[in-house]
């Protein structure tokens, strides 16, 4: 069962590198690396919103992570790349979820999620969303004919 909602989109999908370092002594990736490879899906997002969009974001602020997750369902073992997939749902004001999937050879590893909170570097108070980041969000969905 996902813990992504129903109703979220696909930002990016990133290939991410198993390296032998991941690996702990138990013969498979530590759980901890779970949480860099889902930071380093949601880094080339931003990433990319930046490089498309860097003049849409007000200048002094930026996100941060509030709470994060991770669901564990099979061991990644070295070598591969993962594909790790990264979902936006349930946008507020200042905050929206982001969701995550990590495969490999087409079966599904992990899951997890996290809340990021648009700041005012400055002050470390909320700031609204950029719209860059809400408009796809709140795009209609299309209806599909039965």
């Amino acid at each position: 069962m996902s813990t992504r909602p129903q109703r979220s989109i696909l930002v990016q999908t990133s290939i991410v590198p198993i390296r032998w370092g991941d690996m702990d002594a138990f013969g498979h990736v530590n759980n901890t690396v779970y949480f860099r490879y889902m930071e380093q899906a949601r880094l080339d997002w931003l990433t990319a919103i930046e490089r498309d969009h860097g003049a849409s974001i007000p200048p002094g602020t930026g996100p941060v992570i509030v709470n994060a997750s991770c669901t564990f369902f099979e061991p990644l073992v070295y070598p591969g790349d993962c594909e790790v997939r990264v979902y936006l749902s349930d946008v507020g004001r200042s905050s929206v979820g982001s969701f995550y999937e990590i495969w490999k050879d087409g079966r599904r590893f992990a899951e997890g999620a996290a809340k990021i909170v648009w700041v005012d570097r400055a002050s470390g108070r909320s700031t609204p969303l950029p719209d860059v980041i809400v408009a796809p969000l709140r795009a209609p969905v299309p209806v599909q004919a039965a």
